[in-house]
């Protein structure tokens, strides 16, 4: 709960928030950071999250509708279960190959035993099952291991090149 507002908070920083650091001939760079040191903690802060922002866990079915199917962005979503062996191996895999594409697709990650309404809406019936959407629509889905080759080749055929 409190990650979950935290995030919330980041995700609503106003700009002036976001600004530089101000410039002053007269003060030194030590100075400056003291009289705006909550800014400045903010910005890293939000700038850690953003960064994190490519991969992501849904928190409910309301959340899943805004950040997946409203999306400018295509989205994998990975249905995964805490016990399952396979999905600890696929998960830092798949974030991986979202990393190589530099904010171009963004990574769902659905705990299927946290979100069963989900897995059933979307049709998984084992895991790991990785569901490619874009626009809002499924455009590929596979189960199972992927090597890295493959799972590049599946980002790159969602993100259309």
């Amino acid at each position: 709960m409190a990650h979950r507002l935290l995030v919330r908070r980041f995700w609503t920083l106003s700009s002036k928030d976001l600004r530089c650091l101000p410039v002053s001939s007269s003060s030194s760079f030590s100075t400056s950071l003291q009289s705006s040191r909550v800014p400045v903690l903010s910005r890293s802060l939000a700038l850690a999250s953003l960064r994190r922002a490519a991969s992501f866990n849904v928190q409910d079915h309301d959340d899943f509708d805004v950040r997946v199917i409203k999306s400018e962005l295509p989205v994998l979503v990975d249905f995964h279960a805490q016990w399952c062996g396979p999905c600890k191996i696929l998960g830092p895999r798949l974030e991986k190959a979202v990393a190589k594409q530099s904010g171009k697709v963004t990574m769902a990650k659905v705990d299927i035993d946290d979100h069963t309404d989900l897995a059933i809406e979307y049709g998984v019936s084992a895991v790991p099952t990785v569901i490619a959407i874009r626009g809002g629509d499924v455009i590929d889905r596979f189960v199972g291991i992927k090597d890295e080759d493959e799972l590049e080749s599946f980002v790159s055929k969602l993100i259309g090149k």
